[in-house]
């Protein structure tokens, strides 16, 4: 989900009390309509709350129902998703199509025990299931890129373990078949008597897509916007293309939905995306320009000695693992994106 704090611009106000209210006193919150037909509650994905799900419920006009990022199930039970269900009368068996954002366990986790359970259709943009397929020779590829970024060598074992062969880019047990439709850019969901739409925004993974409800008034926005978060770049596996770059050319393709409600993966729903997408991208901004200063500063440097100076919160010298190999490879990013690769000395 994330691997930086958020920046001091103010949050954007939750338009669902009982969503703020659950997340300021630390549990779930319950079961919410958000238009007719529609609803949300939230699926827990480690052992406690802030740090859950939010799941969609969209009813078709056949009576089925489509779910959008089912979450996280450590045990196949869906008791959770179960349970939410029953909260508005409705049953698992009523499921007929689960739509997925991006790869992630907290969002994709139980579609297959969906599937097991229901028969439903999973949908899911194509680039995903190829990170699936591929992450293991991916991630071995990974380890041979580390090597060149001048990690101490105590870190080295964590970064690897966390970034390179040790990863799983799912982060978590997902099972094949990934996907039984694949989604591309401006596909409709099959979800009968609705027209919500796909939009392909990579960055935080390569195939991540947002759902957008025009009908409805709804911006399903996965991982890429969130109201007090800054999403994670590059967390879905190799990439062909710079994530960072990507993930700015994917908050500018938001500009035409500024009067929809955003309805994220994580938090509580908000109004004005187009406001939040430009502070997360000036938060970028402002750190490819201490990447820059960086850069200036240092003789021949090391990605390493590059993001020590950029200022994560906490400091780098503070990281290990899954976090430190997030802050540089975030470096590398900005570094590419400022057209000074060839500048960080691989060793």
């Amino acid at each position: 989900m994330t691997t930086v704090p958020p920046p001091a611009t103010p949050a954007p106000e939750s338009i669902s009390p009982v969503q703020a209210a659950a997340l300021r006193d630390g549990v779930l919150p319950p079961v919410e309509q958000v238009r007719p037909g529609i609803w949300t509650f939230a699926v827990p994905f480690r052992s406690g709350v802030p740090d859950a799900t939010l799941v969609y419920v969209v009813e078709g006009s056949d009576g089925s129902l489509a779910v959008i990022d089912p979450g996280w199930t450590a045990d196949g039970g869906l008791r959770e998703l179960r349970d939410g269900l029953g909260a508005i009368g409705r049953s698992l068996d009523d499921v007929s199509l689960v739509a997925v954002t991006h790869l992630h366990a907290d969002h994709l986790g139980a579609a297959a025990a969906i599937r097991r359970a229901t028969g439903a259709r999973v949908a899911m943009h194509g680039l995903e299931v190829a990170a699936l397929e591929h992450e293991r020779a991916d991630a071995e590829r990974t380890d041979s890129d580390i090597a060149t970024w001048g990690v101490p060598e105590h870190l080295l074992a964590g970064v690897v373990e966390a970034w390179g062969s040790g990863r799983r880019v799912g982060m978590g047990r997902i099972e094949a078949p990934y996907a039984d439709l694949l989604l591309a850019d401006g596909d409709l969901l099959p979800i009968p008597g609705r027209t919500i739409r796909t939009l392909w925004t990579p960055g935080h993974t390569t195939g991540h897509v947002c759902f957008v409800d025009e009908a409805d008034g709804l911006l399903f926005t996965g991982d890429l916007v969130l109201p007090r978060i800054n999403s994670g770049i590059g967390l879905g596996g190799r990439s062909d293309t710079n994530p960072l770059r990507d993930y700015l050319a994917s908050l500018t393709r938001l500009e035409p939905y500024a009067d929809l409600e955003v309805c994220p993966g994580h938090e509580y729903r908000f109004r004005d995306v187009v406001s939040r997408a430009r502070t997360l991208a000036r938060h970028r901004e402002e750190r490819s320009r201490h990447v820059a200063a960086a850069l200036d500063a240092l003789d021949h440097p090391t990605l390493f000695d590059v993001a020590s100076r950029v200022p994560f919160s906490g400091g780098i010298e503070s990281m290990t693992g899954f976090l430190l190999a997030s802050a540089l490879t975030q470096t590398a990013f900005h570094a590419d994106l400022l057209g000074r690769a060839d500048e960080v000395r691989r060793v």
